[in-house]
């Protein structure tokens, strides 16, 4: 089995309005995934350097960030990231253009760790949701030509407060949903914001919400995390 999931770190600002990568590490470890797609990952402006410094990871966590070769301070693109265990393959990463009202943009990576062969796509999708169709089919589409060979996951923060409406319905026609549960508000989860999806060739074997003490400190959004097999 392998265990993924996906976080919005808010830039590792903190429901105390605090600037703490640490926490976020803290997180990250408790999840103890194999691999985590980040939303929010650099910071907003200037250099749009990463908001969990490079060393502080290596030293601190068993992930690395895939690197990407877009930014050379960032860890992400638009804030998308990919962190992988450090015993994971990667086999090959691209950033993906999408259409976007507000700066946007999704990643994707293709990852062999124990004895799976994936495709990852991470994302965090427009707070339009006209925009936020228009990004899932091209996401779809994209999917379809990276990921046609290997089974393939999706993640990330969809910005849909619809039950099954909207970019629900369209990634429904391609993808199975894992039901994670409400993962924002972290200080009181009201909506399901944060969502993973995997095509048919595995099934989810579990999936929740991370919910512990350092979570609802270190970001505004809980993680989600799913276990999944082969099909």
């Amino acid at each position: 089995m392998l265990t993924v999931a996906s976080y919005n770190i808010h830039k590792a600002v903190g429901t105390d309005r605090r600037r703490n990568p640490g926490r976020v590490i803290e997180v990250l470890n408790e999840l103890d995934a194999d691999i985590i797609t980040l939303q929010e990952a650099d910071r907003r402006f200037g250099a749009r350097a990463a908001a969990i410094p490079p060393l502080l990871l290596e030293q601190y966590s068993d992930y690395r960030a895939i690197p990407l070769d877009v930014q050379i301070d960032s860890m992400g693109w638009h804030g998308n990231a990919i962190l992988a265990h450090k015993s994971a393959e990667v086999i090959a990463h691209d950033i993906l253009h999408i259409p976007y009202l507000e700066p946007r943009g999704a990643v994707m990576a293709q990852i062999a760790i124990k004895g799976f062969d994936l495709s990852i796509f991470g994302m965090h999708l427009d707070l339009s949701g006209l925009w936020r169709r228009r990004q899932a089919a091209t996401i779809i589409k994209l999917a379809r030509q990276y990921g046609a060979e290997r089974p393939t996951i999706l993640m990330g923060d969809l910005n849909e407060w619809s039950a099954s409406g909207g970019c629900l319905h369209d990634f429904g026609r391609s993808y199975n949903f894992v039901d994670c549960g409400r993962s924002f508000h972290s200080r009181g989860p009201i909506a399901r914001l944060d969502r993973i999806m995997h095509c048919d060739q595995l099934k989810a074997v579990a999936g929740g919400v991370h919910d512990s003490a350092s979570a609802r400190k270190a970001s505004d959004h809980l993680p989600v995390w799913a276990r999944v097999a082969a099909a």
